[in-house]
Order: structure tokens, then C-alpha cells, then sequence
């Protein structure tokens, strides 16, 4: 087997070379001379011939190959141009290729560097389907898991980021789900930190944060999915430096989202709520109370109109914090009342068109004989 090139702290140029070589030496038709033309166009031919790497059956000789051949590649438009080069290549593979999961792999890497995530990954689903053919084994999807959510966090796209963590942290059983601890304990705090995430109770429901009961980082996640402000001002004063050096989360972020979250719960119940309620409950100056409301229905998690003359809040609908069986059975008997409406008015139509038949028929002149 041919040895894999190695690159030590080459200028761009030189290693582009050494990568030439190689590839020439697997068979590549590709010449072993630097292009005159530059560096650019050196990737582009390297890129064009680096599928002959694929019959090596090492797959860390093949992963750092591609590490090889991204590294040759600084700055946005050469990134771009490794980008569409990587996509061409990982499209042209066949679906059943174990290959494709290793350039995608890069593939993302890449599009990070340049501000193109857009352009390779669209949602978990999306994800899944591109691999339906062949799809990788546990420990690669994980890898990629991991990945896809480090560089969603880092491009502030929190929901993509969430739902990629609850895939990966799915793909653990009750018999491993020891194992996905530090995955876990990285989901919930990653939930709890992001300020647009307010649907924190299916993480509850995961093996691996199941596996967490009894642990600080449960019972914080638990106060964020079904308590009020009073039980996280508790939890704040006995855990401090749990809270914000441990697991690294802002306190004033935090009552922030358990305000908002404390108002959703009210919400529920609570059709009205005077302003002088809201202050109580979540402990901010009178002063304030409006700006606080105008925040929440800019969530669009609480649908109201504020009636400041009156000093209160009507309440239209409120997303729920947790839906378990109550939320279920008001969903049901909910439907079940529209079932009886919508039978209701079928009824009342019929009563009136057979009325307008029977208006029209005697409406009609007689038919002389």
C-alpha cells in the first residue's frame, strides 16, 4: 500500500506539491508539477483527482488526507472553492458509498470556515435521508452529531443546534446511555444558555438526562421545565458556583427565561392577570411591568393584549411549558367540543338549504295544463 502523504510546516505551495505526488502515485492522472497558475487552481485539480484515495481501506489514512487538503485552503475564496469542489465529489459518489459520510464530514468543516452551513445542512432530517442509502455506524453519526451541533451553537442557530443534541442524544440506549453522560450534560446546558429556547420538557423524557437524576444539572434543568422563579432563586443561592462557573450560565439570563417561563405557567390558568400580579409573581419594579409584557408577546410564546387602563393582561393562548397527560386530555376535549360544533352547523346548513328548496319549489308558478 502506497505510504500516505505527511506534511510538515510547508508553505501552502510546497505541500500542494507533496499532495500532487501522492495522488500521482496512487494512479491519479495528475501531473507532479505546481501549477503556474497558483494555488487555486493546484486545489482545484487535487480535489478533482482525490476520490483515487477512496481504495485505500484505511479510513484514517483517507481522513487525513482530507485534513491535508483542506489545510492547503486559507482564506474565503479558496475556502468557497474547496466548498463546491467537496459538494461535486460527495454528490458524485454513489449512495452506497461508506465514502460519503467521510467527505461530508469535511464537507461541513469547510462550509463552517466560509459562513456556508446553509448550503450543506438544512435539518436533521435532511441529514438523515443523504445517508438513508448507507448509513454511517453509531460512532460516526455521534461524531457528526457532535460537530453539526458545536458549529449551529456557534452560528447562533439554537433550534437546529437543540434538535440536533436531542438526535444525538437518542442515539443512545438504556444500556449506554452511561455513557452519554458528558453529551447530556452538554445538551442541557447548551438548552438552558440559549435565550431563544423555552420547550426545555422532552429533554426530561431522554435516556441519557434520565440517567443524570439526582444530580445538580437535573434538578436545575427540572426547575426550568415545570418551577417558578422562588424554587431557581433557591437553587441559585445553594449553587451559585455551580450555576455559573460549573455548568457557565448567566444568573440574570436565567431570570430572565424563568421569568418568562414563570408568566407562561400563570398563563395557563390565569385568563387575567392584573399588573399588580405579574409584579408580585415575577418580582420586578412596577415600573418595568409593561416592557416586561411588550418582551413576551415579541416571543410570540403568549398570545395577549394589555389593557393598561385597567392595568391588566387578557390572555388569548400561551404555548405550554410541559404537554404530559393533562395537556393531552384539555387537547382532546377540546377537539371533541369542535367535533360538536362542526355537527352542529352541518346540521343548521342542511336545516337551511332544505328551507331554500322548499322557499324556492313554492316560489315557482303553477304549471298550467
Amino acid at each position: 500500500m502506497t505510504v500516505p502523504a505527511v506534511f510538515m510546516d510547508l508553505p501552502p505551495e510546497d505541500q500542494a506539491q507533496e499532495l500532487r505526488v501522492y495522488f500521482k502515485s496512487l494512479g491519479a492522472e495528475i501531473s507532479e508539477e505546481k501549477s503556474p497558475r497558483g494555488i487555486e487552481d493546484d486545489l482545484h485539480k487535487i480535489i478533482g483527482v482525490c476520490d483515487i484515495c477512496f481504495k485505500e481501506s484505511n479510513e484514517v489514512d483517507i481522513e487525513n488526507t482530507l485534513n491535508d487538503i483542506l489545510k492547503k485552503a486559507p482564506g474565503q475564496k479558496l475556502g468557497l472553492v474547496c466548498l463546491k469542489a467537496l459538494w461535486l465529489l460527495f454528490q458524485s459518489l454513489e449512495k452506497k458509498s461508506p465514502m460519503r459520510y467521510h467527505v461530508y464530514y469535511h464537507l461541513v468543516q469547510v462550509a463552517r470556515n466560509v459562513n456556508q452551513m446553509h448550503a450543506v445542512y438544512s435539518g436533521v432530517e435532511q441529514l438523515k435521508d443523504q445517508f438513508k442509502a448507507f448509513p454511517p455506524n453509531n460512532e460516526q453519526m455521534q461524531k457528526l452529531l457532535r460537530l453539526l451541533h458545536e458549529i449551529l451553537l456557534s452560528c447562533k442557530q439554537g433550534d437546529q443546534a437543540a434538535a440536533v443534541m436531542v438526535e444525538l442524544l437518542g442515539t443512545y440506549t438504556a444500556e449506554n446511555a452511561s455513557e452519554a453522560r458528558e453529551d447530556a450534560q452538554h445538551c442541557i446546558q447548551a438548552a438552558l444558555a440559549d435565550p431563544n429556547t423555552f420547550l426545555l420538557d422532552p429533554l426530561l423524557a431522554l435516556k441519557p438526562v434520565r440517567f443524570l437524576e439526582g444530580e445538580l444539572i437535573h434538578d436545575l434543568l427540572y426547575i426550568f421545565v415545570r418551577e417558578k422563579l422562588p424554587a431557581y432563586q433557591n437553587f441559585y443561592k445553594d449553587h451559585k458556583d455551580f450555576v455559573e462557573h460549573t455548568v457557565g450560565l448567566n444568573h440574570e439570563q436565567n431570570m430572565k427565561k424563568m421569568r418568562l417561563l414563570t408568566f407562561m405557567q400563570l398563563a395557563e390558568t390565569n385568563p387575567e392577570m392584573s399588573f399588580e400580579t405579574i409584579q408580585s409573581e415575577l418580582q420586578i419594579e412596577e415600573a418595568d411591568v409593561e416592557s416586561f409584557i411588550i418582551d413576551v408577546l415579541k416571543t410570540k410564546l403568549v398570545r395577549a393584549r394589555m389593557d393598561q387602563a385597567n392595568r391588566k393582561v387578557l390572555i388569548s393562548s400561551t404555548m405550554h411549558r410541559t404537554f404530559g397527560r393533562p395537556q393531552w386530555m384539555q387537547l382532546r376535549d377540546l377537539l371533541a367540543a369542535w367535533k360538536t360544533n362542526l355537527t352542529g352547523v352541518q346540521e343548521g346548513m342542511k336545516s337551511v338549504a332544505s328551507a331554500q328548496i322548499e322557499l324556492a319549489s313554492k316560489a315557482q308558478p303553477a304549471v298550467a295544463h
